[in-house]
């Protein structure tokens, strides 16, 4: 059975600034690559972790049918988020333990919503450590960025 794997990264020229979101989707059967997908945007004035976060909610939505996926990312905010914290965020009514909102609500609850048809399973890998397919989705984020850039 072929596996999935979304390779997630956000990019953010200041913070907040112009930002982009890509992803490298592929298809794997063991160590052949059956198909490959590549997909990245930006907005105009964001910050790196809305913009880590679409990377992961893009992957999701693009998927057509529940499927299984490895989710890599360098984001250990977007890992931790969905792994760790928000079964008491929306305990708490999307407060955290300090009893402050949580900061982008809107897009937690989004990839809340996308993961609810899918079996995720969640992977860190170190950022900007010759990890070529973490590299290739960091270029897509920052083509996603480059339209929004002065």
């Amino acid at each position: 059975m072929p596996q999935i794997f979304a390779y997630t990264d956000g990019a953010c020229s200041g913070n907040p600034g112009p930002g982009g979101w890509g992803v490298l989707l592929i298809a794997r059967d063991g160590e052949t690559i059956l198909k490959e997908r590549e997909l990245y945007d930006g907005a105009e004035e964001t910050t790196n972790n809305r913009m880590e976060l679409m990377a992961a909610i893009s992957a999701l939505e693009a998927l057509e049918r529940p499927s299984d996926i490895t989710i890599v990312t360098d984001s250990v905010y977007v890992k931790d988020g969905l792994t760790k914290w928000i079964t008491n965020w929306k305990r708490n009514g999307w407060k955290t333990a300090a009893k402050k909102p949580v900061k982008n609500e809107e897009l937690w609850k989004r990839l809340d919503t996308a993961t609810d048809r899918h079996t995720v399973k969640w992977e860190w890998v170190k950022g900007h450590a010759g990890h070529a397919e973490n590299e290739r989705a960091d270029e897509l984020a920052r083509m996603g960025m480059a339209p929004f850039k002065p």
